[in-house]
């Protein structure tokens, strides 16, 4: 087996060469996975220090969602038990973030479910941010489907300055997981939002039946549209949906994803998201290999994390979040 120099690769990254597809790109599978991680956290350090950036979200509008995704539980495709229930009151949503604000993240979110966020619900959700931005400091991002250039212009006037909207795998993947929407749909709606000044923070789902190339497809993927924040989700099966037999990743296979994504997308926060709970150390080992974010706080996607729990985390690692 051909050995690579995993340290020249890193440094000659941080001197300013990136990955390209066309590059003999074997050493991000055919490496131990522990010199792999050791490149990954020497180019964590160079682009993002010992910073750990936190983000919290709130479910502002569950289930019955019209799309076929294979994965979702609020699919309406799909029997699940979920609750269901409409955009939630503005004064809820502002005191759960203040909440989130006062344990000590970085960022606030409100997800909705659905292919788009349109009509009295998108006008509840203005008026959601606005009374959010007066009252916190904390960053503000929105995660509500395919929008139009309009609707993101009225999310940056309000004062939101990320927008969340997965790819989720691979373009040739894709159609196995979702009919209902295209690839295109979502590589149209970040370019929109992009335009619009907002930040993106746009990644995918581990664990869905997808091969190791498309992992690579997708960070490359990522890294043409320049995103700056990139979720990994490691797939908890969700009885009642399509994907509901598949078995969850081994924890290196995890690690070894979140270190190619950083070799891929070296300055860009790889975020861990959905899967955490399938660490032992509850994703310590991610934070010095490759990670420098997550998604926190007493939700499903990181099911048994708490904001106390990361913070005490970041602490004994020598990292923070401020």
């Amino acid at each position: 087996m051909k050995k690579f120099d995993i340290l020249k690769i890193a440094e000659k990254i941080i001197q300013g060469d990136r990955l390209k597809i066309s590059d003999d790109i074997n050493f991000l599978l055919e490496s131990p996975l522990e010199d792999l991680q050791k490149g990954a956290h020497i180019i964590q350090k160079n682009f993002c220090g010992n910073h750990i950036d936190l983000c919290t979200i709130i479910n502002g509008k569950s289930g019955r969602c019209g799309e076929n995704c294979k994965y979702c539980a609020q699919s309406a495709c799909h029997k699940t038990g979920i609750e269901e229930y409409d955009f939630l009151p503005a004064k809820e949503i502002l005191s759960a973030a203040l909440l989130n604000e006062k344990a000590g993240v970085n960022r606030f979110s409100i997800v909705t479910s659905g292919r788009a966020l349109t009509g009295k619900d998108f006008d509840k959700a203005i008026e959601a941010y606005k009374l959010l931005r007066g009252k916190l400091k904390i960053d503000l991002c929105a995660s509500h489907g395919i929008l139009t250039a309009e609707q993101f212009k009225r999310l940056r006037e309000v004062g939101v300055t990320s927008y969340h909207h997965n790819i989720e795998t691979s373009r040739r993947f894709f159609p196995e997981i979702c009919t209902s929407h295209t690839f295109d749909d979502r590589i149209k709606t970040i370019r929109l939002a992009q335009a619009a000044g907002l930040n993106v923070c746009s990644g995918g789902i581990i664990g869905m039946g997808e091969t190791w190339a498309d992992r690579i497809d997708m960070a490359f993927e990522l890294a043409d549209l320049k995103i700056e924040s990139i979720p990994i989700n490691a797939l908890m099966a969700v009885k009642g949906t399509a994907l509901e037999n598949l078995q969850p990743l081994k924890p290196k296979e995890i690690l070894r994803t979140i270190a190619i994504f950083r070799f891929i997308n070296p300055a860009a926060n790889i975020r861990l998201a959905a899967g955490r709970k399938l660490f032992s150390d509850k994703g310590a080992n991610a934070f010095l290999n490759g990670a420098s974010a997550s998604i926190t706080g007493n939700m499903l996607t990181t099911s048994g994390t708490t904001i106390k729990d990361d913070l005490e985390i970041l602490k004994q690692l020598g990292l923070s979040n401020k």
